[in-house]
């Protein structure tokens, strides 16, 4: 039967190309389905992979999703315009599916270079939003690609509306797995490129498979088959050649990494400085991190009198707890850590675990695993001293937790004659920060007491201090003897100067859950409009 009969000679190819289309098995298709299902997973894995690796590297989360995720966007919208180009008429199946496979093979190697060249831009100090935003340009554009292709491969079929139902439903199924598979599965079990790697070698199988799955195109498997264990031998090297660049960001030897569903840990060590880093932020060195510890900690206690529960949120590493347990009339300490890698860290590391002088085993410590927004309100009792000792308010997510809702739900624990003190950043370069912090907790009704300590590692670090206005607070003293803070140091340690405070002009706003001001204030910094 002749598929052009009765047709008018000017349709007669798009006549052929349609009965040519409809030879396509059910075999046929559900490949392709299934290809551009995994192919759309691929690419929203890549796009997590690329905000939390820009995020780690350049420190700013927002911005960093922002860039990503809009170029994404459009460059998907790019592609699918792009794809009308190719070939139609006669024989477009065959020159949709070479196309269609073309995008797959060219996915592989961004996945598995793309992240290592952004890791070794920023070593080098390259141009890094740059890189980001070329890499993400093309990824995206090979992703809207797929979609027009496959919806033209499949245009002939006589269930049109079915294979195009199954088109869509399988692409965001697709995104909806690759969403959950990166925070749960890859990224705490893998880490980064070692993902990125996996990545890589997805498009391939598919590329393959498709090659088997259709005679017209034969001749590419052998060339497909060839790269499949080139690109598993370039996958087992991306992580260590990742890792000999990471080496390079910090000053000291590496001594251990760990890559979490919250953050990436690193331990370095020189002699005897130990330093620990959350996502490239240094977060205490042991040469000087008594300093920060007991100012954090013992002015509060101190101020107390004899506090016999105490809450402290954040502070995994067991230092702080290692303070607070020096308090003779302790009685119980709840911890609030969100990260069990963090605690696993603490608990075992021989270096850290001496340092913080195994403070995670003593009996009065009870552990509570999770976001500390969600779980304070469920709390038994109230406690006599709160410790917040969270990352800097540098992303939305980090801002909440020094905020006028969750500090209303930290009150709501609080003993009648206790007190909440948090770290606040540092006040030279951030002024701002500390302002709003204290701003926060007066919009509450409290009193506040603002400090600040100078830790050799990160010059002057400032502290909140809070308490309702009823209680009236004495000059303390320590029953011990700590490596700096005594009752001298105390009495003159709430005179913040100023050069530690907003400038004449500078208005300052309490940090909320639906306006997080700090997040602008930790980013405008001193250092950084100098």
């Amino acid at each position: 039967m002749n598929p052009g009969a009765g047709t008018p000679p000017q349709d007669r190819p798009q006549a052929q190309a349609r009965a040519q289309a409809r030879v396509l098995t059910p075999v046929q298709v559900r490949l392709l389905l299934v290809s551009a299902a995994l192919s759309s997973a691929v690419g929203l894995v890549l796009q997590l992979l690329l905000v939390t690796q820009a995020s780690y590297l350049a420190g700013d989360a927002a911005l960093a999703t922002g860039v990503v995720v809009g170029t994404f966007l459009a460059a998907m919208g790019l592609g699918a315009w792009l794809s009308q180009f190719v070939a139609a008429g006669a024989g477009a199946q065959a020159s949709l599916l070479r196309a269609f496979v073309l995008v797959e093979l060219c996915l592989s190697p961004l996945c598995l270079f793309g992240p290592l060249a952004l890791f070794s831009l920023f070593a080098a100090d390259g141009p890094l939003w740059l890189a980001l935003v070329l890499l993400t340009l093309a990824v995206g554009g090979l992703g809207g690609m797929e979609l027009p292709l496959l919806t033209r491969l499949l245009e002939g079929q006589e269930q049109l509306r079915r294979a195009l139902a199954q088109v869509l439903a399988l692409d965001y199924l697709g995104a909806l797995l690759g969403s959950l598979a990166f925070p749960l599965l890859l990224l705490p079990w893998l880490g980064l490129l070692p993902t990125a790697a996996l990545l890589a070698l997805v498009p391939l199988l598919c590329s393959g498979a498709l090659c088997w799955g259709f005679p017209g195109l034969r001749r590419w498997r052998w060339p497909v088959a060839a790269a499949l264990p080139l690109a598993g031998v370039a996958a087992l090297l991306v992580a260590p050649l990742g890792d000999r660049v990471e080496d390079g960001l910090y000053d000291d030897p590496v001594i251990g990494r760990l890559q979490t569903r919250h953050q990436r840990i690193v331990l370095t060590r020189r002699r005897d400085d130990l330093r620990l880093y959350l996502d490239g932020n240094l977060q205490f060195s042991s040469l000087d991190e008594y300093r920060y510890h007991e100012a954090l900690v013992h002015p509060a206690m101190a101020l107390h009198g004899r506090p016999r529960r105490v809450l402290l949120l954040g502070a995994g590493d067991g230092l702080a707890l290692r303070e607070i347990l020096r308090w003779p009339d302790l009685e119980r300490v709840d911890l609030v850590e969100l990260d069990p890698a963090m605690l696993r860290l603490a608990r075992r590391h021989p270096l850290l675990r001496r340092l913080n002088g195994s403070s995670l085993d003593d009996p009065r410590v009870h552990v509570h695993l999770g976001d500390a927004l969600a779980l304070v309100p469920g709390l038994a009792g109230r406690y006599d001293v709160i410790i917040a000792d969270f990352p800097d308010p540098a992303t939305p997510a980090l801002a909440r937790l020094y905020s006028l809702g969750f500090y209303g739900r930290l009150l709501g624990r609080l003993a009648p004659g206790g007190l909440v003190v948090t770290q606040a950043s540092t006040p030279f370069f951030t002024p701002r920060v500390l302002a709003s912090i204290q701003a926060t907790f007066e919009a509450l009704g409290l009193d506040t007491r603002p400090y600040s300590v100078t830790v050799p590692s990160f010059g002057p670090w400032g502290f909140v201090l809070a308490h309702r206005p009823t209680l009236t607070l004495a000059a303390g003293d320590l029953p011990f003897q700590a490596r700096w803070l005594d009752r001298a140091q105390l009495r003159h340690l709430f005179d913040l100067p100023r050069d530690l405070r907003p400038g004449p002009g500078e208005r300052v706003e309490p940090n909320r859950l639906v306006r997080p001001v700090l997040v602008d204030y930790q980013r405008q910094s001193r250092w950084r409009s100098n």
